[in-house]
């Protein structure tokens, strides 16, 4: 297998520029479901449900995307044609989930439409967002690997801030931040219609500056020979002989999304309790002017998490132990999850927020780090990384499953979720030290 040439810093970064437009919209869609779905008078025990959707389009379209990009060779490249079909389909579904309340329809009509529209948007997003990672791991040599990695993780945090602040911003502007019952505020719909134009920039950028490599060139940097048949494999075969790394970072994956799941999820509800006093089991609770101001907070407090994240990650490369790293920092955000339920200073909030962004900087790079190098010779690289989105999606669907139970189980308080995403991270920290960060023979 023939070493893969250095890339300059430009050609790492334009790999994975569009991924902040990709980002963008997946802040909002973090930060603002819930909201929506309260607002159009979801009950909190069964707000997690809503959440379902995104993890299970994940864990559908993304193997799909590996696999038939495996196969897929054309002028345009293998990986980018998928990326900008989803982002087109992505900024035509931003203008319309956000409008579920807004078109003389029932609740429950509001709700499927809602529902339909969140789907949609999952499966354009994960269909956008896969080939990035597919391209750092088909054109990036493994010295340089964790390098783009980090590039790409400061361009999703910087989308993430982008995409947290917009309502805030909006509303500060004078956009409207109070709608009627069951409709949804105009500072939050600005935001998806801007949101929408800021991705298929970005990520036309990214078609336009990021040549992939032909047939050929990709099989003598890639160590596929011809006898790999790449890309015929079916999904069980190659479950079986991937490497073990694919499966122990995937235990660790397990506790890090659950955790992240149930604060996407609640906390705004938790902030709205904890910081304005919202009584949050009453029946017009998301109808106050005081849950829709925390929801706002909510986008700053995931800004600040954001920001906590990228300066998490410029330290990151400083350990040389890397599984030191990787467990420090989750255990650094079990603590600041566990802070959110006692801090009821909104801006004493952004220290538990920090803290958070150190474990969301160490998901993002490390496991992507420990597998791609696993899998150097495997062959079907996109399919691995397809399948290995299921280590992310499979524990966000088992918690939003779960997470109506255990609220209940909690007191129904939607702050107490915190503390159980807390004590999950810290598991998830626990079983980093069962990763062995070494090459594994193909």
């Amino acid at each position: 297998m023939k070493r893969k040439p250095d890339l300059p810093f430009w050609s790492l970064w334009n790999l994975s520029f569009g991924f902040f437009g990709v980002q963008i919209a997946y802040a909002l869609q973090s930060a603002n479901i819930s909201r929506i779905f309260a607002t159009l008078g979801a009950d909190p025990h069964s707000l997690s449900y809503f959440w379902i959707l995104p993890p299970l389009m994940g864990i559908l379209v993304q193997p799909v995307v590996g696999t038939l990009s495996d196969r897929t060779w054309t002028r345009f490249g293998r990986r980018i044609p998928y990326l900008f079909v989803g982002a087109a389909m992505a900024v035509a579904v931003m203008c319309l989930l956000p409008n579920a309340g807004s078109l003389g329809m029932a609740v429950g009509a509001a709700m499927i439409f809602g529902l339909f529209a969140l789907m949609l948007l999952d499966t354009s997003i994960n269909m956008a967002m896969q080939p990035f990672k597919m391209l750092v791991g088909d054109m990036v040599n493994e010295e340089q690997k964790a390098k783009a990695y980090s590039i790409q993780s400061f361009l999703c945090n910087a989308g993430s801030v982008v995409g947290f602040v917009f309502p805030f911003f909006f509303t500060a502007v004078g956009i409207a931040n109070e709608a009627p019952k069951g409709i949804v505020p105009d500072s939050v719909i600005y935001s998806f219609y801007v949101g929408a134009a800021i991705l298929i920039l970005c990520v036309m950028y990214t078609t336009v500056k990021v040549k992939e490599w032909a047939p050929a060139e990709y099989a003598e940097y890639n160590g596929v020979a011809a006898d790999k048949q790449e890309g015929k494999a079916g999904w069980v075969a190659l479950l079986k002989k991937a490497p073990s790394t694919f499966w122990k970072v995937g235990l660790v994956q397990f506790f890090c999304w659950a955790a992240f799941m149930y604060m996407w999820t609640y906390t705004n509800g938790s902030i709205a309790s904890v910081c304005w006093n919202v009584d949050m089991t009453a029946a017009d609770a998301t109808k106050t002017v005081a849950y829709q101001e925390a929801g706002n907070w909510v986008g700053i407090l995931f800004a600040v998490q954001a920001i906590g994240s990228v300066v998490w990650a410029a330290l990151l490369p400083q350990f040389k132990n890397t599984k030191l790293a990787y467990a420090l920092s989750l255990v650094l955000g079990g603590i600041g999850f566990a802070l959110v339920p006692f801090v009821s200073d909104p801006y004493i909030q952004f220290v538990p927020f920090l803290l958070i962004g150190c474990a969301w900087a160490a998901m993002l790079a490390m496991p992507f780090t420990f597998v791609t190098n696993a899998l150097a010779g495997y062959g079907h690289m996109g399919a691995y990384l397809g399948l290995f989105n299921g280590t992310i999606c499979v524990p966000q669907i088992v918690a939003a499953l779960l997470g109506g139970t255990i609220l209940t189980l909690v007191g129904s308080v939607q702050s107490n979720m915190m503390i159980v995403a807390g004590a999950s991270l810290v598991i998830g920290a626990l079983c980093v030290t069962v990763i062995k960060d070494k090459p594994e023979a193909g």
